[in-house]
């Protein structure tokens, strides 16, 4: 049996929150993971700050849009068996200011289960207060917001600390997506 074979047989049945703004989500690492989870057996779920579409970006050009599947507000934490967090400025920027959004991220992180973030959403995670005594990594401009918030910060790309996978860009996807499957088919 392949080790593919293996993560899809353990992630079946669990359901992924994606979580993101109403735009400026950097496409690559919503899609990656997103495509890693189905393949692997797993459903993912589109989770925003509001219903309707979002706008995905490649860098600064507009690129694809996404139906929602779901409003955070209307979500809990026991829903979910993981959580993802891609990247993109705005969309990093844009959640750390939504409260809904930051308590659902603090939920999840404080119930121990899996969570993933790369790029620019670790801002979610300093706005969550989440990250204190975390080993972690991020876009590079980063690094003085996580260690503020007493994070220790590195440069790697993919970081594993407990239920918390972090990477710095779209890069690193293939490290991220196998420390996301490998968290989750352990239920961390």
């Amino acid at each position: 049996m392949t080790e593919q074979s293996t993560s899809e047989q353990s992630i079946a049945g669990k359901t992924i929150a994606f979580l993101v703004s109403t735009e400026g989500i950097e496409q690559a690492e919503l899609t990656g993971p997103w495509e890693a989870v189905q393949q692997a057996g797993g459903t993912p779920v589109l989770v925003s700050t509001e219903s309707g579409e979002v706008q995905a970006f490649e860098h600064l050009d507009k690129a694809d849009t996404f139906a929602v599947d779901k409003v955070v507000d209307d979500v809990s934490v026991d829903d979910f068996d993981g959580l993802v967090l891609p990247g993109g400025a705005p969309n990093g920027d844009l959640l750390r200011t939504f409260e809904g959004a930051v308590s659902f991220v603090r939920q999840f992180v404080e119930a121990g289960k899996p969570t993933a973030v790369i790029c620019h959403a670790p801002w979610v995670l300093v706005e969550a207060d989440v990250v204190r005594g975390r080993r972690v990594t991020s876009w590079p401009s980063l690094q003085t917001d996580l260690r503020n918030a007493g994070g220790e910060w590195v440069d790697e790309e993919v970081v594993v600390d407990g239920n918390l996978v972090t990477s710095r860009k779209p890069d690193d996807i293939p490290a991220f997506n196998r420390e996301l499957l490998a968290l989750v088919a352990r239920g961390a």
